[in-house]
């Protein structure tokens, strides 16, 4: 995992118990990490409105020794950089937008963002959330807003080879009823992105009070649902429009879904020959 990703899910985990001025460093710090790198302490407080008090009494809370320690980890940040895309986005937003279509400027962005993610990911984290919607009972899927479409194409996918994965509050049914009977031996898998719906917050809180694994996709550190998860991903998201990019959700899910039928063995692959059958009997789809 990158050290990027590191300070991002520290921050992430502490985040809903810290104040409003620690909140306001905490997004200044994940917002400005060269900054936080390369200036001193005070010139960082001036930048940001955040007295020195405040940043070293984060840093503690995000269970650095000292603010020292957090700025070395904005330091070795800062020397990763240089290996990824980054300079490529900065170039893009700052000398070539001007001059770019559109098409070219998402695509670009679309393009970093999975970059990104393949750079940051915790693989670790990954593979247990994996393993959690392999051994689950029942696994339930909820995305509302712009996610309900990315959620959606996820059951598809996953009613080709299992059949206990189910999509709460779909076309207005009771989001409660989905939840009802969550325990221990289930999933819940959200997908919610800035602005966040109530209902996914609402929803991650209720599955882990009944015990149930809780599989997060956010795009900041500061989604209200991240604090219930049991396994949290803060996937990239930027885009030069107006609204957030799910072209890196897309490929983390669908990489979720390979690894369950890579590992789910036989009775995986019969089940999708089955269905692929029966679509044809069905005469489901186009044949000359």
């Amino acid at each position: 995992m990158s050290n990027a990703n590191r300070l991002q899910e520290q921050v992430a985990k502490s985040y809903a118990g810290l104040s409003t001025k620690l909140k306001a460093a905490a997004d200044y710090v994940v917002a400005n990490q060269t900054d936080v790198a390369t200036r001193s302490l005070r010139s960082v407080s001036s930048a940001s409105g955040v007295s020195p008090a405040t940043l070293s009494r984060l840093a503690r809370s995000l269970s650095f020794d000292s603010y020292e320690d957090m700025r070395e980890l904005c330091r070795e940040t800062l020397g990763e950089r240089s290996l990824s895309f980054s300079e490529r986005a900065e170039a893009l937003k700052n000398s070539q937008q001007a001059e770019q279509s559109m098409l070219d400027r998402q695509a670009a962005a679309c393009v970093l963002n999975i970059s990104k993610l393949g750079e940051q990911l915790n693989r670790n984290l990954l593979q247990d959330a994996v393993n959690a919607l392999e051994k689950a009972e029942n696994v339930v899927l909820f995305g509302a807003f712009g996610s309900t479409g990315i959620v959606e194409y996820v059951a598809y996918l996953a009613n080709y080879f299992a059949t206990n994965w189910t999509l709460a509050g779909r076309m207005g049914a009771s989001l409660g009823a989905s939840l009802a009977t969550l325990n221990e031996r289930d999933t819940l898998l959200i997908v919610t992105k800035a602005p966040y719906a109530k209902k996914a917050v609402r929803a991650a809180e209720y599955a882990r009070e009944a015990g149930a694994q809780v599989i997060i996709i956010s795009d900041s550190h500061a989604c209200p649902a991240i604090k219930y998860a049991t396994f949290p991903f803060i996937v990239p998201s930027d885009s030069p429009q107006f609204f957030s990019s799910y072209a890196a959700t897309l490929s983390l899910l669908e990489t979720m879904i390979a690894m369950l039928v890579a590992q789910s063995g036989e009775d995986a692959s019969r089940r999708i020959r089955d269905v692929e059958r029966r679509n044809q009997s069905l005469g489901e789809f186009w044949n000359d």
